[in-house]
Parts: C-alpha cells; structure tokens; sequence
C-alpha cells in the first residue's frame, strides 16, 4: 500500500528534498513578487468594481465620489507600505504582526492578530478564486455555469502546486503575474493614447444602461456613510501586503532589504493600476450595480436575471482594446490567472504563521513540520480545506465574499502599528547615538501615523460591513481566538504534568515495589509460547498467564493441555457470562492495582501478523482494542509479542526493496543504506502514568 500510494505522491508534488536543501528554495526578488504580492496586485481587478456597486446605489451620478475614494485609498496604501518596511527591518524573523503585537503588546494581543490573519488568510483564497471564475466567465460561459465546481478544482489544483515548494511554484506563477500587470499598463497607455492624442470616444458595453438607484437625494449623514462604505470595501486593493512581513525569511539574503524593496515595487505598481483602471471606468461610461438584473437599465427595461455583470477591468478592456479582440482575450486570461494565482499569496502565509504559531503551541505541533519538498504541507491542505468550504456555502460569489473581507487585516495592522510605535519607544529609551535616534523617531512617527489611519479604517470597515456579512469574519476570529487559547492550555498542561521534578522525587518517581506480570492466553500455539517465553526472561516478582473463559468446552480443553505439557506458569481463568474479553481483562488488572498501588502490572499480548490488509479484515482486532484499553489503565505496562506467519514475509520484502529503492535523481544524494530487520521481533510500548 505504501509503494501504490508513494508514486502518485511523487508525481504530483515530486521527489522529497534533503533539509539541507532548504537554502535552494529562498526566492529572488523577481520571484517574490508575484509569490508575495500577487494579492494586492490582482485586488485592482475587483476594488474598482466594487467601489462603484456601492456608490450605484444613489445612482450613477454618485460615480463623481470614485476619484475622491480613490485619493483617499492611495494614501492609505502608501501609509501601511511604508509602515510595514519599518516591520521588516525591525522583525526580520518571519513572525510579521503576530511576533509585534506578541513582543510589544503581549500575548493576548498577539493572538488576536493571528486570529484576524487566520481568517484573512481564508477569505483572500475564496475571494481570489471566486473573483478570478467570474472574470474568466466573462469569456467562457460554462465556467460561470458552473462556479462552484470550478472554483473548488482550481483550490486544489492550487494546493498541489504550493506541495511541490514555494520556489517551484513560484516560478510557475511568475509568468502570468507579469503578463497581467504588463496588461493593465498597456491598456491605461492605449487608453490614455487614444483619448488624449486621437481623440476617440471609447465606450464600455454598459455606457447604454442606465442605473436605478435605490436612494436619491442622498445627503448629509447618508451619504458620508455610503461614501465611507464604498471606501471600505475598495480597501480591499491593500490586502495581502502583509503576508511579505510574515515571508522574510524566505526572501534571499539581505533578507529584510529584499522585503523592503519588493513592499515599494508592489505598492507603486498597485497604485498605479488602480487609479488607471478607475480612470478608464470613468472615461468609458461603466456602469455597476449591486443587483445588476434590477438596477440596471436598457431603455427603461430591467435587463433580468439571465445578465450576467463583467467585472470593471473587462468592461474598460473592452472599451480600450474592442470586444473580442486579441489583447482583450489575452488581458482576461491574465486575470483570470492572477486572481487565481493570488490566492498564492494566503498559500505561504497561512503555513508560516500556522508553523509560528504551533511552535508557540498554539496550534497543533503538525503544523510546525515540513513536508517532503520543505514546504509546510499540513499548514496548506488545511488552508485549503477551510477555503473550499467557504466557496461552497457561499457559492463563489465574490460580491458577497468580499463583504467578509478586510475586517480581519485592518485588524492585525492597527495592532502590528501600534505595536511597531511600542517598539520604538522601548529603544528610543536606551539609545544614546543622535543619528540612530533621528531614524528611530522617523520611524516611529512612520508607524504612529500608521497605526492612527488603519484604526480609522477598521472602525469604518465595522461600522459599514458589520451588517453586511463582517460580522461571520469576526465569529472567526472568535473561534480561532477560543481554539488556539485552548491548545496553549492543554500543551501547557501536558508540559506541567511531565515535567522532570529538580527537586526531591514524589510517589510518582519512586522505583515499583514489585511487577506483577500477566501473559494472555486465548489457546496455546507459538504466539503464546513465545510471549510465556519472552515473559520468564523479564525480572518479575510474580508472572501467571491468564485466559478468559467464554466457552466452557475450549476453556476445559485449555486447562488440560495446560496441565499435560507441564507448563510452570500459573494458569488463572476469569469466568465472562457476556462473552467479553477486554472488560474481565482490565477490571482484573484494576484490582491488582487497587490492591498494591505501588505495584506494576505488565501485559504481555501474543500476536500474529498478517502480510496483507485484507487479511486483517479477516481476524478479530481484540487485541488492538484491549491495548487501547491498557493504555489508559495507570501503573500498567503494555507489551505486544508479534510472531509473523509466512504470508507476512513478501511485505517484509517489499518493505526492504522500497527501503533499497532509489528514487529518480536521488543517486546523486549517495547510496541508501538498507536496515536490517529482523524476522521475529518484540515491540514495547509503555503507556504514561
């Protein structure tokens, strides 16, 4: 079963990689990019949008407020850019805004940013895959048809291209990231050519339709809080700038250089495209609405359910390039692919700060290992579990994904700023230098500035989402808040109870007084014989064998075998009206135990093995389940006796022609050593008190 289920494995994910290999796998700064900031990046091609479905509801005169909006996310983006490259210079580690807000505001307050990532971390999967299967509806119906479906086969596709290693998939996600952000360019300069210099008058396929809206006259308080709505979700173009703090250490040295430089890169390039795309939006008449088959308009005809909306960035391609045309398919591709591939962004976030965090105990230890190619696989399956859940119960409905989005990143910003200003404070202190002092508090009012507008952000984000579906992220939160507190509690208490004691030894420590063996004795064949055997050879005080009595004939049988072979082991028969073997078995033991506390009892358990996995379907597992039983028992000592029949020796044979077997390429690693085992063996295990 091994062999049929390691092949596959190394189809898909490839040839596991040495640990000293992890140095191989550290990225350049071209590949960073789109590894790192391939969120942010395709976030232009839905921010726009959904900047404009908020502002239609007063109408599409309301589109005037886009510029202003527009202003105002920009600035944000160039605060929280050059408030995270003071993160990556002072926290280099990878920890990211959970080891500044751990560090600087302490414990409680870091789990509630690991939290918020934790949630965010899902949500940009949902909304990156979802948004990217509407844009590439756009040119392909049956992906629309079929959203759900398609959004949940490119999760996994996804998950099998993060197991064959960051690096690798790096460079698979390199290409389309760079087309798409060529793409964009090109269609802001031919649009900006044919508009300023030739003068045409381009026209997105919605310039026709007129937009219902659901509330005119809008003024005063209203409409400050429908502008305010409209900004907090095109805040969504700044998620994910986070997740290249949380990445540094798998950035080529100088690390935290290289982060910094990739942070400006994908700051300006996000700018620069969301205020292009926006312009064109403006430029060729589009027009959005929240419930396109009502709002919108064609001759004063509701245009019904069977129109389907395109996304901003189609429409203006449309607009720039022509419907149809060789750039405008190719610019859809892209963003199909970037939205898709953005999703890359939360597939090495997520397993880091999961490994970070189950180092801390936070989580489980699992997700502290890394797989066969050095990426953190349990950390990844995990991420991609949640996320397809989250697209399946919501539908790959990016519209109302995005409702969940962004509460849990503004969250970890405000607090990983305020932390970073705690940070500077704590050095300002004790620095004596002017020069390092001056930088120190440039930084500091870098962050301060930092932590003031994102926490402006996040009292907007809540007061304008909260109803509108924010308030399932923030039950997240509570639940991964809850979940991890609760873990930390238990490692805490396992930590505590084994503990080596430095100080006089108590009862626990104490040597046994005496161990009171116990062989089982279903019949007397070889295993048994063995295990009476292997018994006499340990120092016990007493050893009996012990057999539980279900049929009276077989029971007789066994006594006198028992008697006619003159076996010097005592032989004890528990009497079992119901026919149950574990239940006279363990209260035997706990009277044992309750008679001489001090007292150890071993078990010793015959068993044969069987070669193949149908056999075992073949045999009852009372053994399994008394040593499950046992397990649990205090002061008891559990030890199996295996005898193996002939039918296990070929597995024993594949086992060692896989051990001998060398995988393609894996000559060049050195020679496999074979283990040698040996046929009849014993296994022990020892229960903790």
């Amino acid at each position: 079963m091994s062999k049929l289920t390691d092949l596959p494995k190394r189809i898909l994910i490839g040839r596991a990689l040495r640990s000293d290999k992890l140095g191989e796998t550290l990225l350049p700064k071209r590949i960073a990019l789109p590894v790192f900031a391939s969120d942010p990046l395709s976030s232009v091609a839905y921010a726009p949008g959904q900047v404009m479905i908020v502002l239609s509801v007063a109408g599409a005169s309301a589109y005037h407020y886009s510029p202003w909006i527009t202003i105002a996310i920009v600035v944000l983006m160039f605060t929280v850019v050059a408030s995270y490259r003071q993160n990556v210079h002072a926290y280099p580690s990878g920890g990211g805004d959970y080891e500044v807000a751990t560090t600087n505001l302490g414990a409680k307050a870091g789990l509630t940013v690991a939290s918020a990532l934790l949630v965010d971390y899902v949500l940009t999967v949902a909304v990156s895959i979802s948004s990217g299967v509407e844009n590439l509806g756009s040119a392909i119906p049956f992906v629309v048809e079929h959203k759900t479906l398609c959004a949940v086969g490119i999760i996994v596709l996804l998950t099998l291209m993060n197991l064959r290693g960051v690096r690798e998939s790096g460079k698979l996600f390199a290409i389309p990231t760079y087309v798409f952000v060529t793409g964009v360019f090109a269609m802001i300069l031919w649009g900006a050519y044919r508009g300023f210099v030739l003068g045409d008058d381009m026209k997105a396929p919605t310039a026709g339709y007129e937009v219902h809206a659901e509330h005119t006259g809008l003024a005063g308080f209203a409409l400050v809080f429908l502008l305010l709505r409209a900004f907090s979700d095109g805040c969504a173009a700044l998620t994910g700038v986070e997740a290249i703090s949380n990445g540094v250490p798998a950035f080529r040295k100088p690390k935290s250089r290289n982060a910094a430089t990739t942070l400006a890169l994908m700051g300006g390039l996000a700018v620069a495209m969301f205020c292009g795309i926006i312009t064109l939006a403006l430029a060729t008449d589009v027009k959005m609405a929240e419930n396109p088959a009502r709002d919108l308009l064609d001759k004063g005809v509701a245009l019904g359910a069977d129109y389907t909306q395109n996304p901003v960035i189609s429409q203006v391609a449309a607009a720039v390039f022509g419907d149809g045309s060789f750039m405008f398919v190719l610019l859809a591709a892209a963003t199909a692919l970037v939205l898709f591939l953005a999703a890359n962004t939360a597939y090495n976030g997520f397993p880091l700060l999961g490994s970070i965090l189950a180092q801390d105990r936070y989580l489980p230890r699992q997700l502290h290992t890394r797989g066969d190619r050095l990426a953190f696989s349990n950390g990844i399956v995990l991420l991609a579990s949640a996320a397809a859940v989250l697209v399946y119960l919501y539908g790959a409905d990016s519209t109302r994904l995005i409702q969940l989005y962004i509460v849990g990143v503004f969250v970890s910003f405000t607090l990983s700023q305020t932390g970073m200003v705690r940070h500077w404070n704590r050095h300002l202190a004790t620095e004596r230098d002017p020069a390092v002092r001056r930088h120190m508090v440039r930084s500091r009012a870098i962050n301060a500035f930092g932590a003031f507008f994102t926490g402006l952000v996040l009292v907007v984000v809540l007061l304008t989402k909260l109803t509108h579906g924010a308030w399932v992220a923030l039950l997240g939160m509570v639940i991964f808040y809850a979940t991890m507190t609760a873990i930390r509690r238990h490692y805490d208490g396992v930590s505590e109870e084994l503990a080596a004691a430095t100080e006089e030894p108590d009862e626990e420590e104490v040597r046994p007084s005496r161990v009171h063996s116990i062989v089982l004795v279903s019949k007397i064949h070889k295993p048994t014989l063995r295990a009476l055997a292997y018994a006499k050879l340990m120092r016990s005080h007493r050893l009996e064998a012990l057999s539980i009595s279900v049929d009276p004939v077989e029971t007789k049988a066994l006594r006198e075998e028992w008697t006619e072979r003159g076996i010097d082991v005592p032989l004890k028969i528990l009497d079992s009206p119901y026919r149950e073997i574990t239940r006279p078995v363990i209260d035997y033991v706990k009277g044992l135990r309750r008679e001489s506390p001090r007292d150890v009892v071993s078990v010793y358990i015959p068993e044969y093995v069987v070669g193949h996995w149908y056999e075992h379907l073949l045999h009852n597992q009372s053994a399994l389940r008394l040593k499950g039983r046992l397990l649990f028992t205090p002061g008891v000592m559990v030890t199996s006796v295996p005898w193996q029949l002939d039918s296990s020796e070929p597995a024993r044979q594949r086992a060692r022609k896989r051990a001998e077997w060398n995988a393609p390429g894996a000559v060049r690693r050195g020679p496999v050593t074979p283990v040698k085992r040996e046929k009849q063996g014993v296994k022990s295990q020892v229960p903790g008190r």
